[in-house]
């Protein structure tokens, strides 16, 4: 003889049985924590996306290089020129006339480090005269930053070059 589905599971006990009240039941003691990784991930994203932008804060093209990465400083002055000239320290324009006064009021110490951040269409002129302010300041840890991922100049020639 075969039992159906429905035959097995009543086999056993012999009919329903009885539900006496709330008593028997425990209350959960598990914390869903589902909506508290899904609003994780949510922000981890936005801090993915807007972390590149927190980082300078004057938008310019720098120039590519084949030069790497250089060590995270915890403290530099970060100084921006843009293709029309303007010179920014931070998010602030300053006028060439009073970029040395304005570093000195900022860096008690010279040996802080200046990050330069200048436009690849930025004229030489322009960059040559504030590196030359910011030498003649006392200011000795100058750094040019530029983008990686440029032309390579050594090993293999380049055929399109002269």
């Amino acid at each position: 003889m075969a039992l159906s589905a429905h035959d097995a599971f009543s086999a056993g006990g012999g009919g329903r049985r009885r539900r006496r009240g709330r008593g028997r039941r425990g209350a959960l003691s598990e914390i869903n924590v589902t909506p508290m990784v899904d609003v994780m991930l949510v922000l981890l994203i936005i801090f993915m996306i807007s972390a590149p932008l927190l980082t300078a804060g004057v938008p310019v093209e720098l120039p590519k290089t084949e030069a790497g990465a250089m060590q995270d400083v915890p403290d530099p002055i970060t100084l921006s020129i843009r293709p029309d000239g303007a010179i920014f320290i931070g998010d602030a324009p300053v006028p060439f006339g009073r970029l040395s006064p304005r570093l000195k009021e900022m860096a008690t110490d010279t040996t802080r480090p200046i990050y330069v951040r200048a436009d690849g269409k930025a004229s030489y002129e322009i960059v040559a005269r504030v590196m030359a302010s910011l030498s003649t300041s006392g200011f000795s840890a100058i750094n040019l930053i530029t983008d990686t991922g440029g032309p390579s100049s050594g090993g293999e020639k380049d055929e399109a070059a002269p």
